[in-house]
């Protein structure tokens, strides 16, 4: 009589769980002084200038912030599972003008924002075919459709130019309204930051990304459905940024070709100078949004300090670096700080 034993599923290496288990910690500490820095920045400029945070500052802070935050927050989910999108800024570009275009002909405002948000879902499943399915490297999908879609936005918008005017005005006032300080499109960015976050800790399927982006060989073999969900990242990333084009016109109204020309850096900076690895498996969306915050707060506090805008790209670049810097110099002490602590069990199970 032949037995067959039934063949215990395959697992995660001990050491990565570890390793993400303090990165986690590490990088929660960082968001912890990205906020820190933050309102330094914002005291001292308020010291220097105080109509900086008054009702109609604040409300601009926030409103500068909206968008960036929506994108870098569906950028964070890709960069989590060790992966990027640089086509953001492109569909960022097509979705807004697409939803003027619906608006300009006497559309729903309701469709056009699901109208942009298809759209972006659409560029998503491109974009994650290629990565998942097709295993083609993510820096390359991205550029190239980056490329694609601003070449066919440039040809569908040629010349044209979508203004305030051209929009109902309920559409335009939604994007300007608020509560008082609080405006309605920091409202919806902040709800969908927090159904992200939850999602990414409570669902099986949100820490199925942590753990592919940690190990990805090692995820294979524990039965996650990597294609599945690298597809189901970029998919929610082209969601937000179509979402965000919707509210981009809203809060601007106004939308030409160059609309989301060179934005997919801020994002990629945010993202990282708000703690998530671009190594992938750590970090979080309230990180990227905080990044987001930072990166806006340093373009309105330059010229409310007196000092010229054209430092906001430098500075942005200094902070990415320094934030790339960190994440190489965290990883190897974390990686250094385990090895340490396993060299004991290891010796025990050899003189066993």
């Amino acid at each position: 009589m032949t037995v067959t034993g039934q063949t215990p599923a395959p697992t995660i290496e001990p050491g990565t769980a570890d390793e993400t288990r303090l990165l986690d910690r590490v990088f929660r500490l960082r968001e912890l002084a990205i906020l820190a820095v933050l309102l330094v920045m914002v005291a001292v400029t308020q010291a220097d200038n105080p109509e900086f945070l008054s009702a109609q500052g604040v409300k601009d802070l926030l409103l500068n912030a909206t968008i960036l935050v929506l994108v870098a927050s569906g950028q964070a989910l890709v960069v989590i599972t060790r992966n990027v999108d640089l086509s953001v800024g492109s569909v960022l570009g097509l979705t807004a003008f697409a939803a003027g275009d619906f608006l300009q002909g006497g559309g729903n405002a309701l469709l056009a924002v699901l109208l942009a948000v298809a759209l972006g879902i659409g560029c998503g499943l491109l974009n994650g075919a290629l990565v998942s399915l097709g295993r083609v490297p993510a820096l390359v999908v991205t550029l190239g459709t980056l490329y694609i879609v601003r070449g066919a936005d440039s040809i569908w918008v040629g010349s044209r130019q979508i203004t305030a005017s051209d929009l109902p005005d309920a559409f335009t006032d939604f994007g300007s309204g608020g509560l008082s300080a609080l405006p309605y499109l920091a409202l919806i960015a902040l709800a969908v930051l927090v159904a992200t976050a939850y999602y990414l800790r409570n669902f099986g399927g949100g820490r199925e990304l942590y753990a592919l982006g940690s190990h990805p060989e090692a995820a294979r073999l524990a039965g996650i459905p990597v294609r599945r969900r690298v597809l189901a990242a970029y998919v929610a990333c082209g969601a937000l940024t179509g979402l965000a084009g919707a509210l981009y016109l809203a809060r601007f109204g106004n939308v030409d070709s160059s609309t989301g020309g060179g934005y997919e850096l801020t994002v990629v900076s945010a993202v990282v100078v708000g703690g998530v690895a671009f190594t992938g498996g750590s970090g979080s969306v309230y990180g990227a949004a905080l990044g987001a915050l930072l990166l806006t707060t340093v373009g309105s506090v330059l010229p409310a300090l007196g000092v010229s805008s054209v430092w906001v790209l430098a500075i942005n670049g200094v902070l990415l670096v320094l934030a790339i810097a960190v994440d190489r110099i965290v990883a190897l002490r974390v990686a250094r700080a385990l090895k340490k602590r396993s060299a004991p069990t290891r010796r025990g199970l050899r003189h066993d």
